[in-house]
């Protein structure tokens, strides 16, 4: 018989409530408890940040007078970008740890100059797409070594390679049919520390990138490409392969992006362009104009370099590129002086005599600035910097009309990749017929501008390597040295 009293009647309005309470909870808890976890990307974009791994080395990772810089950090940091999260650097302390750590989960990618066929035999590896080709180069001193032209020639001597990389791949294949061929494996150097040691002439070959050989080879003016081995290494960034695809698949859409709007042309070019041809009797010339010629002059170049807020070490190259740094040098069009300054910009500048050192580093430290403040402050550095060269060289006027090319062309008119190309149209009549100041010798600023970025990469290795040396002295030569004005 059922209770129909009103205290039975309540009780059973409450718990039809309390039921329908916990039904509802359950219905927005379910989705809530289906939903699966985070994606690999999914982790990261929460997290925010990218955990990259790399190497300290010029075409990686490096901090200059801006903070960090390299071709490697630059790229992955767009990456970073393009997936909204903050880039954070783990710098590995040889080639040979980058997979370990990344197995053990201390990075989600590897960015260091990596390749699919690098020696390594970890099926858990996934590589994104290829970014860059460059080729195997066997390297070698002039005077120390005769040149090898073939594999079998390396058995007079010592070949070394940095372990686990595509040379060690290489080499092991060409044993194959070269049952003689040996070589020796560190796995505690890196590629710069290499290269130095074939020019002290502690190894007598090694076999290595050619984009690492050609950013350190200009500091070696002895040092000689014997040949080339094998074939061209495409170079990509390396993950921890998994059934999830998300971030390979973002890595992947990423690059096809930055092909297509040129970015990853333009990083490429910022940073291996002006080494990838050099007069390398100019390196000598240089060096020995280093150490007999800019002790004179440095302090002045420091000096006002820091009045205009700039690098002096920049000052310097551009003196250099004028003059050779020869206070009296005097060209046919009468631009006289260390810094080869006309009589109208010497008079513009308000220098009296171009032909004292300091007026005329003086001079040449304001009239840059002036030049660097008319280029727009949209166009963003080093680019900035490469086009106040140019306009330096060439005059604003004839800059400008190169740009105006370039934005005709369909390129940027902001980016020096594309305005280098620009340039040398000037002296061309189909193009300086149409442009405001006319004809220019457009080669001219490009091949000033290109020299001057060779200069300047050199004086800051040698002044970095000065110090570092400097540095590793006892404190008893350290006090010695400080009363000695700094020189190379």
């Amino acid at each position: 018989m059922v209770d129909l009293s009103p205290k039975a009647h309540k009780i059973q309005i409450i718990a039809g409530s309390i039921a329908a309470l916990v039904f509802f909870v359950v219905l927005i808890a379910i989705p809530f408890y289906l939903k699966p976890d985070l994606n690999q990307l999914e982790t990261i974009q929460k997290n925010g940040y990218l955990r990259i791994l790399t190497l300290n080395a010029a075409s990686t990772y490096y901090q200059d007078a801006n903070g960090a810089n390299g071709f490697e950090y630059q790229l992955s940091k767009l990456f970073a970008e393009h997936i909204g999260v903050k880039p954070r650097l783990i710098v590995v302390e040889q080639f040979y740890d980058l997979y370990p750590e990344l197995i053990f989960g201390s990075g989600d990618l590897i960015a260091a100059g990596v390749s699919s066929q690098d020696d390594i035999n970890y099926a858990v590896i996934d590589y994104g797409p290829n970014y860059h080709s460059v080729k195997q180069q066997l390297l070698y001193r002039k005077g120390l070594q005769t040149r090898p032209k073939k594999i079998e020639d390396l058995q007079n001597g010592i070949l070394e390679v940095i372990d686990g990389t595509s040379q060690l791949a290489l080499l092991n294949n060409l044993k194959r049919k070269n049952p003689d061929l040996s070589w020796h494996t560190n796995k505690n150097i890196g590629i710069e520390e290499l290269i130095e040691l074939v020019n002290e002439g502690l190894v007598d070959f090694i076999l290595a990138d050619s984009h690492d050989i050609a950013l350190q080879r200009r500091f070696y003016p002895e040092l000689r490409i014997a040949f080339e081995v094998g074939a061209p290494k495409q170079l990509r960034w390396a993950i921890k392969k998994s059934d999830d695809r998300s971030l390979i698949k973002e890595i992947k859409k990423f690059f096809e992006i930055i092909k297509k709007d040129g970015r990853l042309e333009q990083l490429i070019h910022r940073y291996y362009s002006h080494v990838a041809k050099f007069n390398y009797s100019d390196i000598q010339t240089f060096s020995q104009h280093v150490k007999e010629r800019l002790p004179k002059y440095r302090a002045l170049f420091e000096r006002e370099a820091k009045a205009q807020g700039m690098d002096w070490r920049l000052l310097a190259a551009i003196g250099y590129q004028e003059s050779l740094w020869n206070a009296k040098a005097k060209s046919p069009t009468g631009v006289r002086g260390l810094m080869m300054l006309t009589q109208d910009t010497a008079k513009h500048v308000k220098i009296k005599n171009r032909l004292d050192p300091a007026q005329s580093i003086k001079g040449g430290a304001i009239y840059f600035k002036k030049v660097l403040k008319k280029i727009p402050e949209r166009i963003q550095p080093p680019d900035r910097t490469w086009f106040a060269l140019a306009s330096y060289n060439v005059g604003f006027g004839h800059l400008e009309d190169a740009r105006k090319i370039t934005q005709d062309n369909q390129d940027d008119p902001d980016k020096w990749i594309d305005l280098k190309k620009s340039l040398p149209l000037l002296s061309k009549k189909k193009w300086y017929k149409n442009t405001k100041h006319g004809y220019a010798r457009g080669n001219e600023p490009v091949t000033y501008v290109e020299n001057i970025r060779k200069y300047y990469d050199l004086l800051k290795w040698m002044d970095i390597k000065q110090r570092t040396e400097f540095n590793s002295v006892d404190t008893e030569e350290q006090t010695n040295h400080l009363s000695i004005p700094p020189s190379f």
